[in-house]
C-alpha cells in the first residue's frame, strides 16, 4: 500500500468518525450532560447514578436538561444553565480557573512531592548499607587488635 493511499484511507476514517461523534442523539447527550453533574438531593453522586427511587431533585434536573436541548442549546449551553440555577457545586468536575485551579493542579504537585521523598528516602535508607560495603572490603585490620583477639578467644576455646 502507498502512502498516499494510507494517508487517503486515515483522513476518511478520521472525517467519518467527527462525523459520528457530531451526530449525537439528543438521549447521548442528555446521558453526557448527567455524568457530568451531580445530583443535588445528597447521595454525592453524578446524576446518572443517584441511587434514590423517585427522587424529585433528580426528575427536576432532567427535566431542565430535556427543555434545553429541545430548545437547540448544545452542551455547553445546557451545563451553564445548571450552573446558573444551582451553582458550580452541580458540576462533577470544577472548570480550570481561578480558586478551582488548584483542584486540578493540587494531584500532579502531591504526587510529584510524594516522589521525590520517596526517592530521598530509599536513598538515605540505602546510604549506611553502602558505607558499610565499603568499609568491610577497606584496609587489613591493626595486626595488635587481632593479637588481642585471638589471645581473648584462647582463654574460652582451651
Amino acid at each position: 500500500m502507498s502512502a498516499r493511499r494510507f494517508i487517503n484511507i486515515l483522513v476518511l476514517a478520521l472525517a467519518l468518525a467527527s462525523i459520528a461523534m457530531a451526530a449525537q442523539s439528543p438521549a447521548d447527550i442528555e446521558h453526557d450532560i448527567g455524568n457530568k453533574v451531580y445530583c443535588l438531593c445528597g447521595c454525592v453522586t453524578s446524576l446518572n447514578t443517584c441511587p434514590h427511587l423517585n427522587c424529585e431533585v433528580k426528575a427536576e434536573m432532567q427535566k431542565i436538561i430535556r427543555a434545553d436541548l429541545s430548545q437547540g442549546k448544545t452542551e455547553p449551553e445546557i451545563l451553564q444553565d445548571l450552573v446558573d440555577r444551582y451553582g458550580e457545586k452541580v458540576l462533577a468536575a470544577p472548570p480550570p480557573h481561578g480558586f478551582n485551579l488548584t483542584a486540578w493542579i493540587l494531584p500532579s504537585v502531591g504526587l510529584l512531592i510524594g516522589l521525590f521523598l520517596a526517592v530521598t528516602f530509599v536513598r538515605r535508607w540505602l546510604r549506611p548499607a553502602v558505607q558499610a560495603a565499603a568499609l568491610s572490603g577497606g584496609a587489613p585490620p591493626d595486626e595488635s587488635v587481632r593479637a588481642a583477639v585471638e589471645e581473648e578467644m584462647k582463654k574460652y576455646v582451651d
